[in-house]
């Protein structure tokens, strides 16, 4: 009898001044067989820090948007699978078990989603529009890749369908209120450059009802005030971000 050949996962990061998280990242994926680290040129100990480890690759790469990061990482991988992961993100042990299992089954899906635990200064945030977050982590390299039309909040085509796995992953993305306010006004600033290639011309509407939506959205219609001073925060710290997108697309139109 021939055994089915054994599936070998590759795990991909992007970084930037990620020496916080860096570490403990990697340990937490210290069961991929592969481990690729593409660094924006980071001016803290983030590289050295993953150099130091001895089964990861280091590659740094200009960062220009999110999906074109990505892709250039994905074309560093070795092998068939691929699991991409923030560096504020941690896969449980349950998860890494069924990350093992559906890469080995005959008949897995080209992709997987995963649900994430939105993780506020070390508590599960469970209301504040977080609650059906989902996110595509795991999948095939040879079907899919980053659309580059979406250049924050990526998104992943599949060539194919997407499965579901049953265990969350961990999103440490909020550990204090400046980094996550610096985190929403520079993906404000990166989803302007998505709406000047959808010729967007900002006004009233853009500037005040889509913020004011945005809160209101996640605060009352997704339960944030559940939350308490979390949700406050989380959902205006968002609308921030949509403010931000406008008034930095409006620079951008009046400088070109």
């Amino acid at each position: 009898m021939i055994l089915p050949e054994k599936q070998l996962l590759s795990a991909l990061l992007i970084t930037y001044n990620e020496e916080s998280n860096i570490k403990e990242a990697l340990l937490n994926l210290s069961f991929a067989d592969e481990i690729i680290v593409v660094d924006s040129f980071s001016t803290d100990q983030t590289v050295a820090i993953a150099s130091s480890f001895k089964n990861v690759k280091v590659f740094q790469h200009v960062f220009d948007n999110f999906a074109l990061q990505r892709n250039y990482a994905l074309s560093l991988a070795s092998n068939q699978w691929i699991l991409f992961i923030d560096a504020d993100e941690r896969i449980t042990p349950k998860l890494q078990q069924e990350i093992n299992a559906i890469i080995n089954e005959a008949d897995s899906y080209p992709a997987y989603f995963m649900y994430r635990n939105f993780i506020f200064e070390n508590k599960k945030l469970r209301f504040s529009g977080w609650q059906t977050d989902k996110i595509i982590r795991l999948f095939k390299k040879e079907n899919a890749i980053y659309n580059i039309e979406k250049i924050v909040h990526e998104k992943l085509i599949v060539n194919g369908k997407t499965g579901k796995l049953k265990h969350k992953l961990i999103h440490h993305s909020y550990s204090n209120y400046e980094d996550y306010k610096q985190k929403m006004i520079f993906y404000g600033k990166l989803k302007a450059q998505e709406e000047l290639l959808k010729k967007t011309n900002p006004n009233f509407f853009h500037f005040y009802i889509r913020p004011l939506y945005q809160f209101l959205n996640q605060y009352l219609l997704r339960f944030g005030f559940l939350d308490g001073k979390k949700g406050i925060i989380i959902c205006y710290l968002n609308a921030m971000s949509v403010a931000i997108r406008f008034q930095e697309l409006k620079k951008i139109r009046m400088t070109s």
